[in-house]
């Protein structure tokens, strides 16, 4: 079994057997609950975990202007704190996309105090549908305007494996 550090510990990690899909891009889990993800912006790597173990690990990109909190709409900054996976859209303008609660009241509070909005529709998805803006991902680290983007075969392990009410952690 490998051991990876994280955080203040080292966790177990576990292989994923538990995803299965056929061509459709909706897959079925049936392995251990995944009850946190952290997202570590500064190693652009999302983590998800089954209490203290971690269960699988991505690369991900964030927004265009990824170093720092998003305090603003338009800022392009990927937000950090604690949240909520709180929906789903199987119908995204990305290959699926998982929903989470930003803002909160601390960050609308933040924004109002600027005289600004704090923006929102932050998600984790996958690869845009559009060809062109694809391929322009594909070209550019941190493409998005604040979200969490990871490729389309992971975004379908993911949304199969993360239940909304999930608690999600973003670190600098």
């Amino acid at each position: 079994m490998k051991r990876r550090a994280f955080g203040l510990g080292l966790l177990a990690t576990a292989g994923i057997g538990g995803c299965t899909s056929s061509t459709s891009k909706f897959r079925r889990y049936n392995g251990p609950e995944v009850t946190s993800i952290v997202v570590n912006k500064g190693a652009r790597r999302m983590y998800l975990l089954h209490n203290e173990e971690v269960l699988k690990d991505y690369t991900v990109d964030l927004g265009f202007a990824p170093v720092g909190d998003k305090k603003i709409e338009g800022d392009g900054k990927t937000p950090e704190g604690t949240y909520l996976i709180n929906r789903r859209n199987p119908n995204s303008s990305y290959h699926l996309s998982i929903g989470i609660s930003y803002p909160n009241s601390r960050d609308i509070a933040e924004a109002q105090a600027m005289g600004k909005k704090p923006g929102g529709e932050i998600f984790i998805h996958g690869e845009p549908n559009q060809t062109r803006e694809r391929r322009r991902a594909k070209k550019t680290r941190d493409w998005t305007a604040g979200c969490i983007a990871v490729k389309n075969e992971e975004i379908e392990e993911i949304y199969a494996m993360v239940r909304d009410g999930t608690l999600i952690t973003l670190r600098p």
